[in-house]
């Protein structure tokens, strides 16, 4: 039984982007999802957030769209880099 008391480590994962001069790309977005069912393998979903924002760029309108999970872990596992 997972308990909240128990997470001493949550890592951030972003899915997506907020930034329109940096999208996230086919190929970082299913990276970036690899790395979450890695995570969530080992851990618990704990919290959820989700970014959308419309951006006017010349004549064109732009749509951005994020979406950043927190995994929480009783320690942060081996396999996991340090966050920079």
């Amino acid at each position: 039984m997972f308990d909240l008391a128990d997470v001493k480590y949550v890592r951030r994962i972003t899915v997506g982007s907020s930034d329109p001069e940096k999208r996230m790309t086919e190929e970082e977005a299913a990276q970036a999802m690899a790395f979450l069912n890695r995570c969530l393998s080992e851990g618990q979903l704990i919290g959820l957030e989700k970014s959308f924002s419309v951006f006017n760029i010349d004549e064109e309108q732009v749509v951005v769209q994020a979406v950043i999970y927190h995994v929480g872990f009783t320690r942060r596992p081996q396999w996991m880099p340090e966050e920079s």
